[in-house]
This record gives structure tokens, C-alpha cells and sequence, in this order.
């Protein structure tokens, strides 16, 4: 469904002045905050300054694109407009804290109130934009999009509603495919080359995983990922040989156990210990003691990527970590009880989640579980070196949620504009109605933002370069999809609310983006807020 637009024709060259007018509002914000020292004594000031950031990021991506076409532009003169407005709400009345003046965005008014105007709005519904992707990319888009329609979605709400099994044929599917492959290196098994092509593909095929179901499809080369970057970025070559080969073929699948019960994003602190000890054969190795929690996929997994203190030494903090690749067999969903020779014992609990279900989430508890020398990554050299590596893991890892994000996002949009199509209340379909085209808009404009930004960050990781952007377009995908299934969840009203509508699930899943591959606040005040911090100091 479409109708005449009355929006103006897109003026791009504004768009940017009100992105520039933004960043200097944040500027000023960041300036305060160097000079005050520390981020901890003014979080809400800084929480506010690092999503802001993270927006306007997101904002100048869409610049690009936005002179691809009249509908890309319009696209972006929205988003632009939104997020300046959103920027206001956070600085009105608090003008003093932010170091400007009250009129700091009046510069940008007349251009926010031509595209937040809800006539405007309504008559871009249904106006999603194209992803200009080259066509080996749109290859990948329709292969992986091919196996979610048909293998996929079929099962998804069954997994939902029984949090059951990802069935085997699903992971050997995917397998197939290639998809464990795509960030491994050729030399190693992969597909990966080392250029740009490598993100997008991992970026494409997990929006269209996540699209059809985040938890069984979506996420599973989630840990792959993580446990495969840590390798290359600490793993000895005899390390690289053995593991990688068989996490790209998809013969081992892994979780991540990381989490403790009293420490999260608080890495430094953790308390689970890997002590040197003796196997039952003899050999040199580990014996890891203690509990990691939010361990998901570890009944099914093969394998773990085990993060403990290695060194007795606690003043060490995060430089006291390593990492043990850990081997297990499978065990029951349900909870699970494994034992080794020689005594050692593992045990996983389930934790039962209002979301996400399907790939399981465990409280893991080791007693002396041995762990031969050979699996800490990177050896010697490897050792109090753990955090480091996961953190390589991780920046990868926060990408691939925003390709998640982004999935659950266009997959909500696109079940609220079926539903308005055919809902009908005071005589006419909700899909007229100027409140829900408005909505519609705004949905659209935010999810083809969070996609060009991922292909941006995705362009900058390939050269080696966009760390801090990782964890901005994390933190700010993941917080959109909350509001974009949210709405999208409005928009079917009583049904919203009922299992029997997929888009209750996109809800719930959407929910948990934020909180793990580093939780929001963590995430926007120890990472985006202090490197734009040190960047501002560094000038």
C-alpha cells in the first residue's frame, strides 16, 4: 500500500547541518565531562551523551545512502529529524549540565518540524528503501533468506512457545551452508578472505537468520564467532589448526561462559579459578572450580570458551584472565550432570527466560573439571592475556547482535503492516488511519539506519578500525528494537498480546539485545562514554 507523498523533496545538505548542530550540542557534553575527570560522578549526563553519540553515528551513515534516491533521502531526513528531536528532549532543562545554550538546536528547527510533521509521515508509509547491495551479497540475502522462509519460521513459534530444542537439521542446514565459516579464514576451513565482503556476509545472512527466529537460527553463530575471533587473536597456530577447522564446518558448536553469578559486565572481578594441575594420565593442565551463569547453549554445546583467573594474584584484576577452550560432551536441555575420570564434575541448571528460548541458558557449576595445558589459549603467552582475546571476540560479537537487532526489527515492521492491511476498526483498515502511518515511518527510518550503519561498521572492522563504533551501533540497535516491536506489538492491539501472533515474540526476544554482549549502561559509560572522553583529552 502506498500513497502521494506530500513530503518535500529531501534536502540532504540540511540534514547534515542538524547533524553537525547535534554534534557540537555533544561536544560541549563531552568537554564537561573531561574536565570533571570522571564519568562515574556524572553517569546520567554521560549515559545520555554516549547514546546520543551513538545516534548521530547511526545518523551520518544514512547520509550515503541517502543520496542513492528520493524515498532513501526522505528515509534519512527522518531519522535526522527524530534523533535531533530526541537529542532536545535529553538537553531541555538541562542546558547548564550540557554546556550550552537553550538555543544550541534552534539552528536545526524548521528542518525537524518539516520531517517529524505527521502529515509528512503519513504519507511516506510503506515506503521501506532499498539495500543497494552489490549482487554476491544479494545472493547471500536470498539464500539465507530462502532457508529461513522454508526451514526456519516454520518452527519458530513452536520453539517459542515449548522452548524446546533448535532441531539438529536446522544446525546441520545452517552448517551446510557455510554460515559457521563466515568469518573463519580460508586457510583454516572458512570462507573468510580478509576483506570487507567477510562482515557483510556475516551481517546479511544473521539479519535474515534473525528475521525468521532469533533464538534458532539468528543466534547460532553468536558464539562461533566470539570463540573463533579469541583464537585468532591469542591462539597459537597449532591452536588455529585444530579448533578453527572444525568451528567452520560446524563439527563443533560452543557456548560462552563468561558471566558469574556476582559479576557481569564486571569481568575484572570474576572469581571462577583455573588452578595448574595434574590429569588423570599424567599430563599438565587446568582444574577449573567455581560458577559462571547465562551460559547459553551449554547443554547442547561441544565445546566452552571458559574464562578464569589464572593467577593467584586478585590486585591483578582482568589481567589475571585466560581462557580454556573446555571439551564436553552434549547434555540434557533440561539441566545436565557430566563427570571425567579422575573426579571431575560439571553441572548446568536452566534458567527459564521470558525470551530467547530455544538455545537455553545454563548457571554452570565446575568441581574440578580438568582441562588439558594445550587448550588455554595462546599457551604461555596466552595466559593472564584471557580478557584481551574475549574483548576481540566481543567487538565481533556486538556487530553480529545489531545484525540480530536489525532481523527482529524488519520482521515486527513487516508483521504490523500486514496486520494494518487487513485490520479494520471504525469502518476503514488501521493501515489509514495517520497515527499508525506515522508509526510505520518512523520504524522504517530506523531500521534502514541500523542496517547502513552495520555495513559502515562492518566496512571500518575489515581495516582494522571501529572498535568504539561496534559498541555504538550495538547500544543503539538494540535499544530501537525495543520500540520498534514494541509498536509494532501496538499496532495488532488485543492480538499484539497473543501468542498466536508472532510479533509477541519479536517483543520479548527484542528485549534481551540490551542487556547481554555487554549490558546498555555498561557498554554506553565504560566503553563510548570514556572513549569519546579520551579522544576529546587526546585533541
Amino acid at each position: 500500500m502506498a500513497t502521494d507523498s506530500i513530503a518535500p523533496t529531501p534536502d540532504l545538505q540540511e540534514a547534515v547541518a542538524a547533524l553537525d548542530a547535534a554534534s557540537a550540542v555533544v561536544d560541549s557534553a563531552i568537554s564537561r565531562l573531561a574536565a570533571s575527570g570522571s564519568v562515574d560522578d556524572d553517569q546520567v549526563l554521560a549515559y545520555d551523551v554516549g547514546h546520543a553519540a551513538a545516534a548521530i553515528e547511526t545518523a551520518r551513515s544514512m547520509v550515503d545512502y541517502g543520496a542513492k534516491g528520493i524515498v532513501e533521502g526522505q528515509l534519512t531526513c527522518v531519522f535526522v529529524a527524530d534523533i535531533v528531536a530526541d537529542l532536545g528532549g535529553k538537553m531541555w532543562g538541562r542546558e547548564s549540565i550540557w554546556g550550552v545554550e537553550p538555543s544550541a538546536l534552534d539552528s536545526s528547527r524548521h528542518f525537524v518540524s518539516t520531517w517529524r510533521s505527521p502529515e509528512v509521515l503519513a504519507s511516506l508509509a510503506y515506503l521501506d528503501g532499498p539495500r543497494h547491495l552489490d549482487s554476491e551479497f544479494e545472493l547471500v540475502e536470498d539464500t539465507f533468506k530462502r532457508f529461513a522462509a522454508e526451514q526456519v519460521a516454520p518452527r519458530a513459534e513452536h520453539i517459542h512457545r515449548e522452548n524446546s530444542d533448535i532441531p539438529e537439521e536446522l544446525i546441520s542446514g545452517l552448517a551446510e551452508m557455510g554460515l559457521f565459516g563466515l568469518s573463519i579464514p580460508e586457510e583454516h576451513g572458512g570462507f573468510a578472505s580478509g576483506g570487507e565482503g567477510d562482515y557483510f556476509g556475516m551481517i546479511i545472512a544473521t539479519e535474515e537468520l534473525s528475521k525468521a527466529s532469533l533464538c534458532a537460527a539468528g543466534s547460532l553463530i553468536t558464539r562461533p564467532e566470539i570463540l573463533a575471533r579469541a583464537i585468532e587473536a591469542g591462539g597459537t597456530d597449532e591452536q588455529k589448526a585444530k579448533w578453527l577447522p572444525m568451528l567452520a564446518m560446524g563439527e563443533k558448536l560452543n557456548c560462552i561462559a563468561v558471566t558469574e553469578p556476582d559479576y557481569g559486565s564486571d569481568v575484572a572481578g570474576i572469581k571462577v579459578a583455573a588452578k595448574e594441575a595434574t590429569g588423570p594420565n599424567g599430563e599438565a593442565g587446568y582444574k577449573i572450580n567455581g560458577v559462571k551463569t547465562w551460559c547459553t547453549f551449554a547443554a547442547r554445546a561441544d565445546l566452552m570458551l571458559v574464562l578464569a583467573r589464572t593467577e593467584d594474584d586478585k590486585s591483578l584484576g582482568h589481567r589475571g584472565l585466560s581462557i580454556l577452550i573446555v571439551e564436553k560432551e552434549q547434555g540434557d536441555s533440561h539441566g545436565f550432570e557430566l563427570d571425567q575420570i579422575g573426579g571431575g564434575k560439571m553441572e548446568g541448571r536452566p534458567i527459564d527466560t521470558i525470551g530467547y528460548r530455544g538455545m537455553h541458558s545454563y548457571e554452570v557449576a565446575f568441581t574440578d573439571w580438568f582441562v588439558p595445558a594445550e587448550n588455554l589459549i595462546g599457551m604461555d603467552e596466552g595466559r593472564g592475556n584471557g580478557f584481551y582475546y574475549q574483548m576481540a571476540g566481543f567487538e565481533n560479537g556486538r556487530i553480529q547482535t545489531a545484525a540480530r537487532a536489525v532481523g527482529v526489527m524488519q520482521a515486527a515492521y513487516e508483521a504490523a503492516k500486514e496486520y494494518a492491511e487487513n485490520r479494520v476498526v471504525f469502518g476503514q483498515p488501521i493501515a489509514e488511519y495517520q497515527l499508525t502511518r506515522a508509526k510505520l515511518t518512523r520504524m522504517a527510518a530506523i531500521i534502514q539506519a541500523s542496517r547502513q550503519f552495520s555495513y559502515q561498521v562492518g566496512r571500518m572492522m575489515a581495516k582494522g578500525e571501529g572498535k568504539m563504533e561496534a559498541s555504538m551501533i550495538k547500544a543503539f540497535v538494540c535499544k530501537a528494537s525495543e520500540w520498534v516491536t514494541r509498536e509494532a506489538m501496538q499496532i495488532h492491539g488485543g492480538m499484539g498480546y497473543a501468542e498466536e501472533y508472532d510479533v509477541s515474540r519479536h517483543f520479548v526476544d527484542a528485549r534481551v539485545l540490551s542487556i547481554f554482549e555487554g549490558a546498555d549502561e555498561t557498554l554506553t559509560l565504560k566503553v563510548i562514554a570514556r572513549t569519546l572522553i579520551r579522544n576529546a583529552q587526546a585533541q
